[in-house]
């Protein structure tokens, strides 16, 4: 499949200098400065934070009260100590799941990719985009390829589709208000009725698939990835060349990698659904 192009952005400040000459940017430096003092202490006063940062101690307590709001950071009034948040920890514990996904989740890309003869991904879901984070390829020189990091359209996509199929209906009729169900190739859904159609399908059988829809000539078929809460948090997908990846080889790649996903699943001490 082709590489999603990355552009620049027209208007964009030439250095990371430049960008921080905005008022608003520039506080947004120093909190994410200060969240990395905290981040090597146990608590340090407002005062020993105006000294490691350089800023005065009126400014690092405005930006403080603002992390405070949202929960990044949290007062010790008994010691007068700053602390990292609640909310802090919950982000950072986000990036070290989807790490963990591609990690754990490796020796059975790889057992898929031998059993399929195609490329297999893993991909997660990101502002209402597919991020690929991982992927094994196949041996083969005709081949699907993603590069890490590269994303896509949700509705396009059999990764997409496959979280798609487990989020609530309100969170797909949000995501595809916002990202649009664009058009690239006459196999695409733009139809939010029939996608949806499409995702209860997918959400029955167990995996979701891309019938050359994001790209002639590429087939793909996905199933969902779950935490311990049973929700989906990735996908992973067998990805290959129309010619080879056939009807009759998706409906056989289907079960395939939804135990797959499963065994990742598991892997990760996550929880599989209740099925019918």
């Amino acid at each position: 499949m082709s590489l999603v192009e990355q552009r620049k952005g027209r208007g964009r400040p030439r250095s990371a200098k430049a960008a921080l000459a905005g008022g608003s940017v520039q506080a947004l430096d120093r909190g994410l400065a200060l969240l990395e003092i905290l981040a090597e202490e146990d608590g340090l006063t407002l005062t020993e934070l105006g000294r490691r940062s350089g800023v005065s101690a009126s400014t690092v307590h405005r930006v403080l009260l603002t992390l405070e709001s949202r929960g990044f950071v949290q007062h010790d009034t008994d010691r007068g100590h700053w602390l990292v948040g609640v909310a802090a920890f919950k982000i950072g514990s986000a990036f070290l799941r989807n790490r963990r996904v591609a990690s754990m989740g490796r020796a059975t890309m790889h057992a898929l990719m031998e059993a399929s003869g195609e490329t297999v991904n893993l991909g997660i879901e990101d502002n209402g985009e597919v991020v690929f984070i991982s992927q094994v390829e196949s041996h083969d020189t005709l081949r699907a390829f993603f590069r890490a990091g590269s994303r896509g359209s949700m509705h396009s996509s059999g990764v997409g589709k496959a979280l798609l199929a487990e989020f609530p209906e309100h969170r797909v009729r949000q995501i595809c208000a916002v990202r649009r169900l664009e058009r690239f190739t006459d196999q695409t859904l733009t139809d939010l009725g029939a996608l949806l159609r499409e995702l209860s399908e997918g959400r029955r059988r167990g995996w979701a698939i891309d019938d050359e829809e994001r790209t002639l000539g590429m087939r793909c078929v996905a199933a969902p990835i779950f935490n311990e809460h049973a929700e989906a948090i990735a996908g992973v997908s067998i990805s290959g060349p129309a010619v080879r990846v056939t009807q009759r080889k998706l409906d056989a790649f289907g079960p395939m990698v939804r135990r797959a996903a499963d065994e990742i699943t598991l892997s990760i001490g996550g929880q599989l659904p209740r099925r019918d």
